[in-house]
């Protein structure tokens, strides 16, 4: 018979356990919840007959219902937030809070025969400050569509040549980290949509080339750019696994290859997350 303290921990643990809510093991958690600068933060927002909204710093997140009837707001962390903050999620009159972890983020130091393409001239500069307006407001696009699907597929088929939250210095200049994949798949491959979704913008942008969005639902937004061509219009519907272009190297690169973007509530993000290939 165990002595009596020991059945009263044993007690406690089984109440302890029974309480956890089912959502801290869901497999949305298991896959996405990933709280570090360029990560995902998955918050319980509770049960509710309908999708309760959800904000975090002023903006809407994606909110998914998960099982148990539960709801959870999927928030997309910019590279910008320090680690060890903690952070807030406000719904329903309620503020529900998640902490940022650490994470170390490699360099890379790449060599561009285009001095240009490191330092602009004044006429690059205004066309890339017009330019980045433009894709700023197709990153903030917040539709009511629920994404068909959270587990993205792989836009093509082929290793990683540069992963995401890197440092990157230009010709020894320290530039913005890099904010997606690259993979390394030759010119004319075709660059298949993760998920389904709407093509929101195109275009041929100083540093991104050919580029193509497209919003997947709530703030859920796949980017692909250095395209060699474009195979669809804005406005297009676009299922998951349709080819929306080919991959290229326009616009600032060193070679063919597929870079492509994820964000989240205007927060680029890693889109190894939902590709099942994050690393810690």
């Amino acid at each position: 018979m165990l002595p009596l303290l020991s059945r009263s921990l044993a007690t406690a643990a089984l109440v302890f356990c029974a309480a956890l809510p089912a959502y801290a093991d869901s497999y949305i958690s298991r896959l996405l919840n990933k709280p570090v600068p360029g990560g995902v933060a998955v918050v319980d927002l509770g049960p509710a007959a309908q999708a309760p909204k959800a904000t975090w710093q002023g903006k809407p997140v994606l909110v998914v219902k998960d099982q148990d009837a539960r709801w959870l707001a999927i928030v997309g962390i910019p590279l910008s937030v320090k680690p060890g903050t903690s952070q807030q999620v406000s719904s329903g009159g309620r503020n529900l809070p998640f902490v940022v972890g650490n994470k170390q983020y490699p360099e890379q130091r790449i060599t561009l025969k285009n001095q240009r393409q490191v330092n602009p001239n004044p006429d690059d500069l205004k066309r890339i400050e017009q330019e980045l307006d433009v894709q700023v407001r197709a990153y903030r696009t917040f539709s009511p569509v629920t994404p068909s699907n959270l587990l993205l597929d792989k836009p093509v088929d082929g290793p990683l040549s540069s992963k995401f939250g890197v440092r990157r210095f230009f010709n020894g200049e320290e530039r913005n980290p890099h904010a997606g994949l690259d993979f390394a798949v030759p010119a004319g491959t075709p660059i298949k949509s993760p998920a389904a979704g709407k093509v929101i913008l195109i275009g041929n942008y100083f540093f991104n080339g050919n580029t193509v969005f497209v919003d997947h639902g709530q703030g859920f937004i796949s980017m692909f750019c250095h395209m060699s061509k474009i195979d669809v219009k804005v406005g297009d519907a676009v299922p998951r696994g349709g080819v929306v272009g080919r991959v290229g190297s326009t616009g600032r690169a060193t070679g063919p290859h597929m870079h492509w973007n994820v964000s989240l509530n205007d927060a680029r993000v890693d889109p190894a997350i939902f590709i099942n290939a994050f690393q810690p």
